[in-house]
């Protein structure tokens, strides 16, 4: 199996690096800890450039891409801590999956939508809730979509936008729906991996890049074994992230059986390897790494967030096992 990324991908993956990389800056991300502002790039910029429409069909105007098209772009928007996250873009395409009014809606970027976890009468913390408009959500097996009422709670990674929404009305999209929201949760769970990924990626590039340019004692600080060895482990768990994080995308349209498996390996394991990249980020700049001056604390903010999202390392892992197990009972 050739299994790398065609030119189509390679030129989604180049136009998002420099779009984000021309339209965030981490000063955004910092300034969202005091502001109540959306964060950046935002949803109408995301929708223009057709980001929040990859994975919705044609007819309802979107790209009708594959799921590792979005992942390329969600890594993308990650190294930069973007927002809003394409997580909610692509968790809402499967979910409204038929309905091609809302689907429309969702890639021109004119309903900001948001996805809910727990009940809609009283939702866990979720993603990009403070900014959003309509609210999709599982109501036992039925899938509803409707206005609510947000309460924000004091943010650790402010451009995440948690929020937990009790529904204030509610329009019944498909009932049966148990199966539907598993696969948008495994979905998300990719896009998720993906946007943290890139931010893993970024910040070991920081530490390395500091570790060639700070000396003490005369030498450069990466020439220490002690750096230079926690500097490479980041690198392979990052590396091995990618693998994991393409595989899952892939299976998404390519190999669905193997989908549930594919993206809760991904997903714990980028908790485990962004939270470790965030913490060398910081060991690697030591005193400075600690303060509010330095960006570092921005990454960790993300990553203690993320590893929580969608359910945590543990939860996953077990999934893990338990589909590994029954394959290998089959």
């Amino acid at each position: 199996m050739n299994f790398d990324l065609d030119d189509t991908q390679r030129d989604f993956a180049a136009a998002a690096r420099d779009f984000f990389g021309d339209q965030v800056g981490l000063e955004q991300a910092r300034a969202l800890l005091d502001s109540p502002a959306e964060p950046a790039p935002g949803r109408k910029a995301l929708a223009e450039l057709g980001f929040y429409g990859i994975t919705v069909p044609e007819s309802a105007g979107g790209i009708e891409r594959s799921l590792l098209d979005l992942a390329v772009v969600a890594e993308q928007a990650g190294r930069v801590l973007a927002g809003p996250s394409l997580v909610t873009a692509a968790r809402a395409a499967v979910l409204l999956e038929g309905d091609g009014d809302r689907l429309a809606a969702l890639a021109d970027g004119s309903t900001a939508f948001a996805v809910l976890d727990g009940s809609p009468d009283a939702s866990a913390p979720s993603l990009d809730a403070l900014d959003a408009a309509e609210f999709v959500a599982l109501d036992g097996d039925t899938l509803v979509v409707g206005p609510g009422r947000v309460t924000a709670a004091e943010p650790i990674d402010a451009t995440r936008r948690l929020g937990s929404v009790r529904l204030t009305g509610r329009t019944e999209l498909r009932r049966d729906a148990r199966a539907l929201w598993e696969r948008a949760q495994q979905v998300a769970a990719v896009v998720l991996a993906a946007e943290d990924l890139g931010s893993a990626e970024r910040a070991l590039e920081i530490g390395v890049e500091y570790s060639r340019t700070r000396e003490t004692f005369g030498r450069a600080i990466g020439s220490y074994q002690a750096v230079k060895h926690r500097l490479v482990d980041t690198w392979v768990g990052v590396d091995q992230l990618r693998s994991l994080v393409w595989w899952a995308a892939w299976a998404a349209d390519n190999a669905p059986a193997e989908l549930p498996l594919a993206a809760s390996a991904a997903k714990a394991y980028s908790a485990r390897v962004f939270e470790e990249a965030a913490e060398t980020l910081v060991q690697v700049h030591g005193g400075i790494g600690f303060t509010w001056e330095h960006d570092a604390h921005l990454y960790w903010r993300r990553a203690k967030v993320d590893r929580l999202l969608l359910g945590d390392e543990a939860e996953h892992l077990d999934r893990v096992a338990t589909a590994a197990l029954a394959g290998a009972g089959g």
